[in-house]
């Protein structure tokens, strides 16, 4: 069976979910309000020029990223305009990471002038699109469908995607341990230098064979699985993973099954060898932000509640509702440009946003009102 695509829409973000054979194959959020840039072209300035960092800052509307030497930084001076596109979204505090070699149309479109933004990148649907180019894709948003059709015609599709199944599989993605093949389990710890896995053999043990034979075969069968846990989630950057119960001497001999079970991703990760304390090491490149940072925040509770919101509106059309949002979540949906004018769309009436100074950060309470 051929993969197919399906997007389930709720205001101001987008689930978006190939799948093949009862399976998921790959996943991604998308916020048209508040998207992460990636591919992004603007007409920047540069800022300053640092060689000691082998590349220079670029002013860009209300950010600034870096561009690396590399990437065209080295025949540039401060203050000069320039075309760039962005290659890597920001993380942690730092802006994001640009290439000036772009095409001799995007610096046309540039000319001269203050930074701005010109043309945005592809959103997670062009993405999954680019990636299963056979994949029919089926939208629950009839609006979605018309404003993506001049970009992807006759593959889309207006129907109902979110079955209990689906459901099931994307919130697993938030679950911070995974079950995999054999009865073993993997907990996986974002850290602000990497990611580490730790693997625990569980139901595996019962395996009566040689205690390294078994081992060796358990952590085998399990790594297809792991490697598309580390795809679906797109966790990247330094990756560490502590196999389940082989000796450190041993470990060794997985690397071979290490470098097929990434071989498939499209983001290119390199297996980088064992380190001295018996870590597997995975290089994957860093371009959209994780999933675990897409999920946490004031934006995501934020754009949670105003789902939850749509669907009681949906169960209960009479029924109106007012929001109360700890002030970084009512900032947060204040920045989005497009989740509550959205949710206006669906349910016919805006809504109210109260910051309320009294919520902890990130917490949210909905209320019914009365409706006018």
């Amino acid at each position: 069976m051929s993969a197919h695509i399906l997007v389930a829409c709720s205001p101001g973000e987008l689930r978006v979910a190939a799948v093949q054979d009862g399976a998921l194959l790959d996943y991604a959020l998308w916020r048209p309000g508040c998207p992460d840039g990636m591919g992004d072209l603007y007409r920047g300035r540069v800022a300053a020029c640092m060689p000691a960092m082998a590349g220079a800052f670029v002013a860009l509307p209300g950010a600034e990223g870096f561009l690396p030497d590399s990437e065209g930084a080295d025949a540039l001076s401060d203050g000069m305009a320039v075309a760039v596109r962005i290659t890597r979204s920001a993380q942690g505090g730092k802006g994001p990471r640009l290439t000036a070699r772009v095409s001799d149309a995007d610096r046309a479109l540039a000319g001269a002038g203050p930074p701005a933004l010109l043309t945005r990148g592809p959103g997670a649907v062009e993405r999954l699109a680019a990636l299963h180019p056979s994949a029919p894709i089926r939208i629950d948003d009839p609006g979605m469908v018309a404003a993506l059709r001049p970009l992807l015609g006759e593959r889309l599709a207006v129907g109902a995607v979110l079955d209990d199944e689906l459901a099931g599989w994307i919130d697993a993605l938030a679950d911070s341990s995974v079950d995999l093949p054999g009865g073993m389990r993997a907990s996986i710890h974002p850290t602000p230098a990497l990611i580490a896995i730790d693997v625990d053999a569980g139901g595996a043990s019962a395996d009566r064979r040689p205690k390294r034979t078994a081992q060796a075969a358990a952590n085998r069968a399990m790594l297809p699985a792991l490697a598309r846990q580390i795809r679906l989630r797109n966790l990247s950057g330094a990756i560490v993973v502590d196999v389940a119960g082989l000796a450190l001497r041993h470990r060794t001999v997985l690397a071979p099954d290490f470098v097929t079970a990434l071989a498939s991703d499209p983001a290119q990760p390199r297996f980088l060898g064992f380190s001295a304390l018996g870590l597997a090491e995975i290089m994957r490149p860093r371009r959209h932000p994780p999933l675990h940072e897409l999920l946490a925040g004031p934006h995501a509770a934020g754009l949670s509640a105003l789902r939850a919101i749509m669907h009681a509106a949906c169960a209960e059309p009479s029924a109106a509702f007012r929001l109360r949002a700890a002030p970084d979540v009512a900032a947060a949906l204040a920045a989005d440009r497009v989740a509550l004018p959205d949710l206006a769309r669906r349910t016919g009436r805006p809504l109210m946003v109260a910051s309320d100074p009294s919520l902890p950060p990130g917490r949210t309470a909905i209320e019914r009102t009365a409706r006018d």
